[in-house]
């Protein structure tokens, strides 16, 4: 376990024991009121639904490999494609049958900022509107296993409808800007490392089409690359090679990536391309192609394999846990001072 995922947990778990012991300061205002576990209440049992890509069977192997391990912890289920209404639907039906009082989605993707996510928000039920997008995930399949959609083949509609559910469903981010993800890109950069004080780290991302997400995804990815200091690396960058976004847009991505690496060399730097994606099956090829005739060092892996990917899954479950504590108990202080604080 590197620093950044050490700091990562022990922050959550704090925030979790401070907000545990809340009640106990200010229940003598509200008459003494018993303290409120993680969770929804004592007897609650909680559920874990992974969103995920889906693809390659080496890839769906990774995902269901993260879902055994937290199912150490809670019920797991996996839905594999893009906004797949079935394959969600068969994994909350899963999760219910094995007695959860709530279901927390992780979209195990590298950005909250996409046409996927939000689709996949909708269907849901924690988004209020549906994207425009959803329409075209609604007649896809990609990512789905054998068997799952029938009904929706039957009824097109009824891939654009949000999810049936007995159990409250709530939804975390994606895997953005976590200290854990920080963490594993460090690994990857030093796993090609040589001399970092004369390397250059060029952290590159897939990347959306919208140029307003692209920004996001950016952000991001700066927000990610002072966890790569204790590397000693000479510089770390970043930048998205836009896959699906149109020609002209594609080749001007293209473009800079060369641009990143050609840089490095004039300043005497070996530059080190460290893919910021989920696993390695297809946009590492389309870099390699970008890059011919160039010299630079690529990471072995992505984020996948790694078992901190199953303790990123955990962080953020307990840190919507927290957020929502937070957001109770700033509600019952303001209700019993009279003041008004709050923390998103």
């Amino acid at each position: 376990m590197g620093p950044s995922t050490r700091r990562a947990l022990a922050t959550v778990r704090i925030f979790v024991i401070a907000l545990s012991l809340l009640p106990l300061v200010s229940g003598s205002a509200r008459g003494h009121e018993a303290a409120e576990p993680v969770g929804q209440s004592p007897s609650a049992l909680d559920g874990i639904l992974i969103l995920a890509h889906g693809g390659r069977a080496e890839w769906d192997a990774e995902v269901d490999r993260v879902a055994e391990a937290t199912r150490a912890d809670a019920p797991t289920a996996v839905a594999f494609g893009m906004a797949n209404r079935a394959s969600m639907q068969n994994a909350v039906d899963q999760l219910i049958a094995d007695g959860v009082d709530r279901i927390t989605a992780v979209p195990l993707f590298v950005s909250s900022y996409s046409s996927v996510v939000r689709a996949t928000e909708y269907l849901l039920g924690v988004r209020a509107e549906p994207p425009p997008q959803l329409a075209i995930f609604a007649r896809m399949s990609h990512g789905a296993r054998a068997g799952e959609g029938a009904a929706h083949e039957a009824d097109p509609d009824l891939g654009m409808t949000p999810v049936t559910s007995s159990v409250p469903i709530r939804m975390t981010a994606a895997l953005n800007d976590h200290a854990i993800v920080g963490d594993i890109l460090l690994s990857r950069a030093q796993a090609v490392s040589t001399t970092p004080s004369a390397e250059a780290v060029i952290l590159v991302a897939h990347g959306p089409s919208s140029d307003d997400d692209n920004q996001r995804w950016l952000a991001d990815m700066e927000r990610l690359a002072p966890h790569l200091a204790p590397g000693g690396f000479s510089r770390v960058e970043c930048l998205t090679v836009r896959d699906d976004a149109e020609g002209a847009v594609w080749d001007r991505a293209k473009a800079e990536l060369r641009q990143r690496v050609e840089a490095a060399h004039s300043d005497e730097l070996s530059p080190l391309v460290v893919p910021l994606v989920l696993s390695y099956g297809g946009i590492e090829e389309g870099i390699r192609e970008r890059l011919e005739g160039l010299k630079y060092q690529m990471a072995p892996l992505g984020l996948l394999p790694d078992e901190r990917i199953a303790e990123w899954v955990r962080a953020v479950v307990l840190e919507r846990d927290w957020r929502g504590l937070l957001r109770r108990h700033t509600e019952q202080a303001s209700r019993s001072s009279g003041d008004y604080w709050w923390v998103g």
